[in-house]
C-alpha cells in the first residue's frame, strides 16, 4: 500500500479569490475543498441544504460566508449566488460538489429513485453552474468552474445505474459549458474520483464494498478526501490558466 503523503502547506494558490462550493457541511471531498482552498488564500462561500451543519462547519472553519442552499430549487440557487456577491462583490470560482448516491438494480428502481439521483447530481450542476456564469461573463474577467464527477462514469458498477448515468452527464456537461463559455476566458473543468475515504461513507457503506474498491486501486488504499480537494485547487487556480473541458481522473480506475 503506498502511504497517505504529508498534508500540504499553502501556496496562496487562490490568494482573495472568492470560491462558492457546494455541499460543502458533511465529512466529504466538499469540506475537504473548503478547508484547502481557505488555506490557499480564498474567500471561501460555503453552501449546504443541512443548515445546522452548514454552521457547524463555517464555525469549525472560521471566517468563512455560509449561505443555506437547496440546489434542486432554482430561486434558491441563485440567491445562493446573489449572496455570495453580496458579501464579496464578485465571485470567481464555482466548485459543484452537490450529488446522491445509492445502490439499486436498475430492474428494481422506481421513477422516483431515478430523478432523484439525476436531479441532485446532474441537474443541480446545471442549475448551479448556469448561475454562476452568467455572473462570470457579467463581471467580464473570467471564473472558473470545478465539477465534481465520478470514474463511475466511464465504468460500469453494479447498482449505479443512476448515479453513473448522472455523473456521464456531468463529464458532458463540463465538456460542452467549457467550449460555450471559451471566448470570455472562463474554464469548466471536473474531477472524476472513485474511492476517498471518510466517515459518512464508512457508515452507510459495507465492509465487504469498500474492500472491494479499495482493491481496484493501484494505491492499495482509499483516497483521502483531502487529496481530491487538492486537484480541484489546481484547477481552480492560474496554474491551470489553458485547461478547460477536461476531466482529471483522481484514482487509477479511468475506463
Amino acid at each position: 500500500m503506498i502511504p497517505v503523503p504529508k498534508y500540504p502547506a499553502g501556496r496562496d494558490l487562490l490568494r482573495d479569490k472568492v470560491v462558492v462550493i457546494t455541499a460543502a457541511a458533511g465529512t466529504g471531498i466538499g469540506s475537504a475543498v473548503a478547508k484547502r482552498c481557505q488555506e490557499e488564500g480564498a474567500r471561501v462561500v460555503l453552501s449546504d441544504r443541512h443548515e445546522r451543519r452548514l454552521a457547524e462547519k463555517a464555525a469549525e472553519l472560521g471566517g468563512v460566508t455560509a449561505i443555506p442552499c437547496d440546489v434542486t430549487d432554482g430561486a434558491q440557487v441563485q440567491a445562493l449566488i446573489d449572496g455570495a456577491v453580496a458579501h464579496h462583490g464578485r465571485i470567481d470560482v464555482l466548485i459543484n460538489n452537490a450529488g446522491l448516491g445509492g445502490s439499486k438494480s436498475i430492474v428494481d428502481m422506481t421513477d422516483d429513485e431515478w430523478s432523484s439521483v439525476l436531479d441532485v447530481t446532474l441537474n443541480s450542476t446545471f442549475r448551479v453552474t448556469r448561475a454562476a456564469l452568467r455572473r462570470f461573463i457579467e463581471q467580464g474577467d473570467g471564473g472558473a468552474v470545478v465539477n465534481n464527477a465520478s470514474v463511475l462514469g466511464w465504468r460500469a458498477q453494479e447498482g449505479q445505474a443512476h448515479y453513473a448515468a448522472a455523473k456521464a452527464g456531468v463529464m458532458a456537461l463540463t465538456r460542452c459549458a467549457a467550449v460555450d463559455v471559451a471566448p470570455h476566458g472562463i474554464r469548466v473543468n471536473a474531477v472524476a474520483p472513485s474511492l476517498a475515504m471518510h466517515p459518512f461513507l464508512a457508515k452507510v457503506t459495507s465492509e465487504e464494498v469498500l474492500a472491494e474498491l479499495t482493491a481496484r486501486e493501484v494505491s492499495g488504499r482509499a483516497a483521502e478526501p483531502w487529496e481530491v480537494a487538492n486537484v480541484m485547487v489546481f484547477l481552480a487556480s492560474d496554474y491551470a490558466s489553458y485547461l478547460t473541458g477536461e476531466v482529471v481522473s483522481v484514482s487509477s480506475q479511468h475506463a
